[in-house]
């Protein structure tokens, strides 16, 4: 559990591998769309994955410090057009902004100087059934991208440092650089490990842990120096070399 920039105690620690109930039970509600504008007045919460086959093509860039989320398709109606074959729109038919409308709105308050940043809690799919609680991020930019074929809608979000423990040795400049893994390599430590701890095999409380930590020469980037551990056998590590 840690303290973050929304001012309370989050339940979840960056790194964290929850199931959905889970992720639900921390936000208070039911999660059923990738895009939650204010779910909550201190904060946004955002559903990515970058598994193959994602029906989104949400990215990663500069190390994990940005996120770049692509907006959600029309809903599907009777008779219609297939929604990956029209512009993603930012406003209902009745005229009202939709989910992706609104994120788009905050985005250009915080361009515009109107605002410094929409707190947007992102969790990851990286297994059916299984979320990683990736941090807490600010909204600073949107944009519309062409395809070949139409219109999507692109988000960027920016680490938020504040969500990491206060008390921590770690200087910002290292969790920024340390704390989000990339997706294939959460991917493929989950299967390398089996989705359960390395050191007794539990299957509950799982976190992604640094082997060598960032502070100490360790890298993200590498599934070499990523394993699961259970909050036991994590809380005994900490930042000690093993």
């Amino acid at each position: 559990m840690s303290k973050n920039l929304l001012g309370k105690k989050m339940d979840y620690s960056v790194g964290d591998v929850i199931s959905y109930r889970e992720m639900c039970n921390a936000e208070e509600a039911s999660l059923q769309r990738g895009m939650n504008y204010r779910l909550r007045p201190t904060h946004s919460v955002v559903l990515m994955s970058r598994r193959i086959n994602a029906p989104y093509n949400d990215r990663i860039e500069e190390d994990g410090r940005v996120l770049i989320y692509e907006g959600h398709d029309a809903a599907r109606t009777k008779d219609g057009p297939d929604p990956k074959l029209v512009n993603q729109p930012l406003t209902t038919p009745s005229g009202r902004p939709t989910q992706k409308g609104q994120f788009f709105r905050a985005a250009m308050n915080v361009k515009a100087g109107e605002s410094s940043g929409e707190p947007v809690r992102v969790y990851e799919k990286i297994h059916d059934g299984v979320w990683v609680y990736n941090g807490t991020f600010h909204l600073v930019d949107a944009w519309q991208e062409r395809t070949s074929s139409r219109s999507v809608l692109k988000f960027q979000l920016e680490l938020a440092d504040e969500d990491f423990d206060s008390d921590s040795t770690t200087n910002a400049t290292d969790l920024r650089h340390s704390r989000l893994i990339p997706s294939t390599v959460k991917m493929g430590v989950w299967k390398r490990d089996g989705g359960r701890c390395r050191e007794c095999g539990a299957k509950d409380n799982l976190h992604f842990d640094h082997i060598v930590p960032f502070s100490k020469g360790g890298s993200s980037l590498t599934i070499e120096n990523i394993q699961l551990l259970c909050a036991r056998h994590n809380l005994k590590k900490r930042d000690k070399i093993e």
